[in-house]
């Protein structure tokens, strides 16, 4: 109560003011006698009060620093307007323009304060309205009262001592974190506003009672609230598998950060933690984005992206740098050579770049740091997750020929455009690639890879499918004659080679002073088609049979035939009919 203050001065002037005018009645005597248990109750009384304001401490404490947070976000918010646009000349001070690391000031610090004890209720406040001081709040009277009383009886040290013990309990309790609390990201604001209200409860008693608590004490419970809170993130947040649930923290641990540093706590080592929990969320990030790119490739109908007037035209090349002065000169409709994948790939890609870059923001990174985590992570994207999914669409069993042939046009595609992915982080970072240390994207590695995966799938499907074919053979090896006309099975493998070199047409020609031959698309797919089929055919040729060249010539001059009608556009001369030639020798 506020009035125990006044009892005990009052006590004080009895005792050594008006009781010894008046020493020789008897009642003085009895007066006297009860002094110390009178001062006793009121010391009683005085600690009760000040249970009651721990007791209400410990279950405000979120509220004290859900407020101290918005406070910080308020300064933030405010600075930040301010590096934008730079007030010019004077002017009337905003109300908001407080700092969150000044000197709080004191208030009910007279033990004749008729304030109760206890958190004060506060309404909601408007965004607009300036965010109440934390340490409006609460009433400290309390505590002061009591402090007086305590020192005014020799007692100070004690009630120091209680003080600091209650407190250290109630700061384990606060540091101790729900078991769910990786659940939400409310619950991880809930134990952030905990720990501020506590320290901030501290840091207004430090600057405002002379020695109850010191700096000492402080540092050392907010070193024990440092590395409890640090593990307790840790363990928590290697829980989350959601990416946007990862950033959100992020921002929460920044402002709960910014908010006790600006009381004059040390946070350092919360920023490194951060640095951690960034490898995490690029994680969870490369496991978003792997469902992203499934969802693209299943969904593609691996054919070349049709368009019927410059609208769409403009749109497909405003997401995908592509440029080729034939195309632009053809009449609509015409068609890009790359399917629907390629373009929704590159804005994935692009997209993920700046989901990382979200992760740098506030974390005072250097924008050399930011350039090589976003490479790094870029680089894990491309050479982990699109390759994985890239490879696990060419290695499906129902995937075609011309399916195959499109991813191998589409990654061509690709790999040019990395270039620009380049350009898009230098933009970005304003970091130049010619930098030493810069990261360098290895993303043409991934797109040559899946397209060498294509290219040997088709390499394998066809020897597969000739092999089919030739099994199929029936020969008449007693045939008297030769035949007029190639067997059945050779004029429909013959077909079927026709139609897929027709297939092969459509893939891009590379120059051939640049790679080896079985990269000449398409004359190098075909070059290595031609050679199973003449080791077939040869195996059939070495049969013992002395009938063989009567009954089966014929039918090895149809293959020579098939190439020396130039299926495939590009091949010089009779290189085709090289793959073939040793047959006539038989």
């Amino acid at each position: 109560s506020p009035r125990h203050y006044p009892a005990l001065k009052t006590l004080e002037h009895l005792e050594h003011t008006f009781l010894p005018q008046v020493s020789h009645y008897r009642f003085c005597k009895v007066m006297v006698d009860n002094i110390p248990r009178l001062r006793e109750e009121i010391k009683e009384l005085s600690m009760s009060d000040l249970k009651d304001f721990l007791e209400s401490i410990r279950k405000h404490s979120d509220k004290i620093g859900e407020t101290a947070m918005k406070q910080a976000q308020q300064q933030r918010n405010l600075d930040n307007i301010v590096s934008q646009q730079p007030r010019i000349g004077g002017g009337k001070k905003s109300k908001k323009e407080f700092s969150a690391s000044s000197e709080l000031e004191v208030k009910n610090t007279s033990p004749m304060s008729e304030q109760d004890s206890g958190i004060l209720d506060v309404e909601d406040e408007d965004e607009e309205e300036e965010v109440p001081g934390a340490q409006d709040l609460v009433d400290f009277s309390p505590v002061y009262r009591c402090l007086h009383i305590y020192s005014v009886l020799g007692a100070r040290e004690t009630f120091e001592s209680y003080y600091r013990k209650q407190r250290r309990k109630q700061a384990r309790l606060v540091l101790q974190p729900p078991s769910n609390m990786h659940e939400t990201l409310d619950g991880y604001r809930k134990y952030f506003n905990q720990i501020v209200g506590f320290f901030v409860v501290e840091d207004h008693i430090l600057h405002t009672t002379q020695g109850l608590v010191n700096r000492a004490y402080i540092d050392e419970l907010w070193e024990m609230a440092l590395s409890k809170t640090i593990a307790a993130l840790r363990t928590h947040s290697s829980y989350c598998s959601d990416p946007s649930l990862v950033l959100d923290l992020k921002n929460l641990i920044v402002l709960f950060a910014d908010t006790l540093q600006g009381y004059g706590f040390p946070v350092n080592q919360l920023f490194d933690m951060l640095l951690e929990i960034q490898d995490q969320y690029s994680e969870t990030l490369l496991k978003k984005w792997a469902g992203v790119f499934r969802n693209i490739l299943d969904s593609d109908n691996y054919s070349p992206i049709p368009v019927s007037n410059e609208e769409v035209y403009r749109k497909i090349i405003g997401q995908f740098p592509f440029h080729d002065a034939e195309l632009e000169k053809q009449p609509f409709p015409k068609k890009f050579p790359f399917s629907e994948f390629v373009p929704q790939v590159y804005s994935q890609i692009k997209e993920f770049i700046y989901a990382c870059l979200k992760f740098s923001e506030d974390l005072h990174l250097s924008s050399t740091e930011v350039d090589d985590m976003i490479r790094k992570s870029t680089n894990l994207l491309l050479t982990r997750t699109l390759s994985n999914c890239l490879q696990n669409v060419i290695k499906r069993k129902n995937v075609g020929l011309t399916e195959l042939v499109q991813i191998i046009i589409n990654t061509t595609h690709l790999e040019k455009s990395c270039k620009f992915l380049e350009e898009f982080i230098t933009n970005i970072t304003n970091v130049l690639p010619e930098t030493v240390h810069t990261t360098k994207l290895y993303g043409t590695t991934t797109f040559k890879d899946a397209r060498h995966a294509a290219e040997e799938e088709i390499y394998t499907n066809l020897n597969q499918k000739i092999d089919q074919f030739l099994q199929l053979a029936d020969y008449d090896w007693m045939a008297p004659e030769p035949g007029s006309r190639a067997s059945e099975y050779l004029v429909d493998l013959i077909g079927f080679l026709r139609s897929t070199f027709a297939v092969f047409t459509h893939l891009p020609v590379s120059p051939p002073s640049l790679l080896p031959l079985g990269d000449l698309k398409p004359r190098g797919l075909c070059w290595k088609q031609g050679l199973p089929l003449l080791s077939s055919l040869s195996s059939v040729c070495q049969s013992p049979c002395p009938w063989l060249v009567k009954g089966a010539f014929y039918p090895l001059f149809f293959p020579t035939e098939f190439a020396r009608s130039g299926p495939v556009p590009g091949f010089q001369g009779d290189t085709l009919q090289l793959a073939f030639i040793d047959l006539r020798q038989v």
